[in-house]
């Protein structure tokens, strides 16, 4: 088939999304399909609107990439396209939205607000966190993925550095108490109605929580996979990341992040719906437990992708 994958893009990702491309292009070709890159950029939408393809698979992470935007322009050419529609992107790209469904839905999530920051000068974000919030809690931008403009206050002192970080990335912040415990991420692959779970993973980051080194560098973390954990934990943790999955409508695969606490509790932290698939990735990483390597992997997201838009 002709295949297009987005790549690159400008988002605060995009050493990431350039590293995942490069891997989904390999893949796509070894697999046999007649591939085409294209290093996205909002300001040549030309190169879409003249696009030829079969399928488009996007590699693109963050904003304009992982939000919907792209899904929504796709659509409107009628071109096929890997992964999760408008709706479901825009919705888990939305932190603070994503976690309104799974609260009233009964899924664990960590206590937080959100803040529209245009609405309030620095000085009354502080407040409004202060009054609601004693260290260590999270202050962090609503719709930026790999943890980038986070910050884990621990003291009241770093309160005026992490607003200013993290309203640098967005207009809304989201501030959530800490939750401390170990890190667990479950990969998430099916038609819709039809989703499974893969191998729980366990990452144990070289640094104080999972953050952008951690995630992409070699050597960052350490994966196990599958986690050395309970039966019944596993089992509880891939029927909630299922649940997370579909009450987004999200489609062909995602993955869901995990805290566990000492006492054993799962809480749901977001649903990634273009996840990393970067060398050192964390869904190819599942993937191979069961047997999938990652050219069968991206054509299992391929075929997929295509039965759901017959």
């Amino acid at each position: 088939m002709k295949i297009a994958v987005l790549y690159g893009g400008t988002s605060g990702e995009r050493e990431v999304s350039l590293s995942t491309g490069k891997g989904i292009i390999q893949a796509l070709k070894k697999n046999g399909h007649e591939v085409t890159g294209i290093d996205f950029h909002p300001e040549r939408l030309d190169e879409l609107m003249k696009l030829e393809a079969d399928l488009v698979f996007i590699g693109l992470h963050g904003k304009y990439g992982e939000d919907g935007r792209i899904q929504g322009l796709l659509d409107i050419r009628n071109i096929p396209y890997v992964g999760s529609g408008v709706l479901a992107s825009a919705l888990a790209m939305d932190k603070a939205k994503a976690k309104q469904i799974f609260e009233k839905n009964q899924l664990p999530v960590a206590k937080g607000i959100a803040i529209p920051t245009k609405r309030h000068t620095h000085q009354e974000i502080m407040n409004l966190i202060q009054e609601q919030f004693t260290p260590p809690y999270v202050v962090k931008p609503n719709q930026e993925g790999s943890t980038l403009g986070l910050t884990i206050v621990k003291n009241e002192e770093q309160l005026p550095e992490a607003v200013k970080n993290a309203v640098q990335s967005d207009d809304t912040l989201l501030v959530e108490e800490f939750v401390s415990g170990r890190e667990f991420t479950v990969a998430v692959i099916g038609a819709q109605g039809e989703e499974e779970a893969l191998p729980v993973i366990e990452i144990i980051p070289k640094n104080d929580y999972y953050d952008f080194d951690s995630k992409y560098k070699p050597g960052g973390s350490e994966h196990i996979v599958p986690a050395h954990i309970s039966d019944s934990l596993t089992e509880e943790m891939q029927s909630i990341a299922v649940r997370a999955h579909q009450l987004l409508g999200c489609d062909v695969y995602s993955r869901v992040d995990f805290i566990v606490t000492e006492a054993n509790r799962p809480v749901v932290l977001e649903v990634n719906t273009l996840p990393g698939m970067t060398p050192t990735s964390l869904f190819p990483d599942a993937a191979r437990v069961i047997g999938l390597s990652y050219e069968q992997m991206v054509e299992r997201f391929v075929t997929l992708s295509l039965k759901n838009k017959q």
